[in-house]
């Protein structure tokens, strides 16, 4: 399970020397990916959120669209703790809230899908939503175009994050993508 060798991340970890002081160690040698990972999934599964929703989209055939996001928060006093993680995987942005905390947001469909792939194995309390975020964020990202049909079999799957994440600000559901492509005659009775 230990190695003596930097793992991936640990290389680019140690390209950044302002990093290097505050990266968790054991012993003399960088924690492994193992290590690394299920911590990172553990703060996901503490202080963050996996999430999928509709967003209306005037300037697409279908009318909307999912957005798929992972968002880790914190403390803006430890917002270097964010920055790290961006460090790690590379995508996304972290900004400050007015409200005192400091969020790091990884927001396109293929970037959500790599991490939330990356970490399935070690997140316990949001695996359910992981695995509802892979099984639709697979199709998005793999379907150049979906079908209204597919699109709308998508559509419920994401209503299902509502209960998932006790949401009550889900304002867009499949019940309006699908009045609105049968309002257009995009779906075949």
């Amino acid at each position: 399970m230990w190695s003596s060798k930097p793992t991936k991340i640990g290389r680019i970890l140690i390209s950044d020397e302002r990093l290097v002081k505050t990266i968790p160690r054991v012993s003399k040698s960088l924690v492994t990916d193992n290590l690394t990972l299920s911590y990172i999934a553990g703060f996901l599964d503490g202080d963050g959120c996996i999430n999928l929703q509709l967003v209306r989209r005037k300037d697409y055939i279908l009318g909307y669209q999912i957005r798929a996001s992972v968002t880790f928060f914190q403390c803006s006093s430890h917002r270097s703790f964010l920055e790290w993680l961006k460090s790690i995987f590379r995508v996304g942005f972290v900004r400050n809230r007015k409200d005192g905390l400091s969020e790091y947001a990884i927001v396109d469909a293929p970037s959500v899908l790599e991490v939330l792939l990356t970490l399935r194995s070690y997140l316990k309390l949001k695996r359910p939503q992981c695995d509802l975020a892979i099984t639709v964020l697979q199709e998005v990202v793999q379907s150049r175009r979906l079908t209204p049909e597919q699109f709308l079999k998508l559509a419920q799957q994401v209503d299902q994050f509502s209960e998932l994440n006790a949401s009550k600000k889900r304002s867009i559901r499949s019940d309006q993508v699908e009045q609105f492509l049968r309002s257009r005659q995009l779906l075949i009775p």
